[in-house]
């Protein structure tokens, strides 16, 4: 469809001879929360690693905007409007929370807007304001993750991957986490979710896609998903 942000088309990934996803097909549309969800192991961060150029697919297609990504490096597909926030966070622990946040607008298109996207970010996440001086180290786990997307947000990406944003996190910050998700949503920005958290990420998503063993299960509207007996009996134990 033309006016698909991202579409991914019959992905094949493997590493080495072992495969990790197969025929893999989703799309995100503009100004949309899309959710890839099932359990672990089943290629949700491979996926997001093929689209960000982390690792290159044996087989398929990955547009944005309609341009390939295939082949690209990751800095250029950072450049043409991915902000990817791994598993993990990424962040440079021996370095302030300003520093980290400056980072986030290096490209030479989000220099110009370097205050305003910091201003922008400190309202969205006052405690980063508050540690603004405090080495990226000394955070809680809920701050860094703050952090790690506050960082990407400071590029003004066409579309942001949060990678199991919730993970590590205490039920309180995990709740905060994807309220601060649907604020940046309601800003306007296009977001891909990937989540083990799966009533959660169903909750806040207009689409939702389900990995299993590296194949595309189901996909459908968040509350589809919620609602299907399937999901519902497969994910019992992350349904809380």
């Amino acid at each position: 469809m033309a006016n698909r942000l991202l579409e991914v088309s019959d992905l094949d990934v493997a590493y080495g001879d072992v495969g990790a996803l197969w025929g893999v097909s989703i799309h995100v549309d503009p100004g949309t929360i899309v959710a890839i969800v099932g359990a672990n192991g089943a290629g949700k961060t491979t996926l997001m690693k093929a689209i960000s150029g982390l690792v290159r697919p044996k087989r398929g297609e990955i547009r944005l905007g309609g341009a390939s990504l295939v082949g690209r490096a990751p800095e250029e597909i950072a450049r043409m409007g991915i902000a990817h926030v791994p598993e993990g966070r990424g962040l440079f622990r021996q370095m302030t929370v300003l520093e980290n946040l400056e980072l986030g607008a290096f490209q030479p298109k989000a220099r110009p807007r370097l205050q305003q996207s910091l201003e922008k970010a400190y309202a969205l996440f006052p405690r980063l304001r508050e540690r603004a001086h405090q080495k990226a180290g000394s955070l809680s786990g809920g701050e860094q993750q703050m952090l790690a997307i506050a960082r990407a947000t400071m590029s003004d990406p066409a579309l942001l991957i949060l990678d199991e944003p919730s993970l590590g996190l205490s039920p309180l910050v995990v709740q905060q986490m994807f309220a601060l998700i649907q604020t940046l949503h309601g800003q306007g920005v296009t977001i891909l979710l990937v989540e083990q958290n799966i009533h959660q990420a169903l909750k806040v998503a207009d689409h939702g896609f389900v990995l299993k063993t590296g194949e595309l299960a189901m996909q459908g509207s968040g509350a589809e998903l919620l609602a299907d007996p399937e999901i519902q009996k497969a994910y019992m134990g992350v349904l809380e």
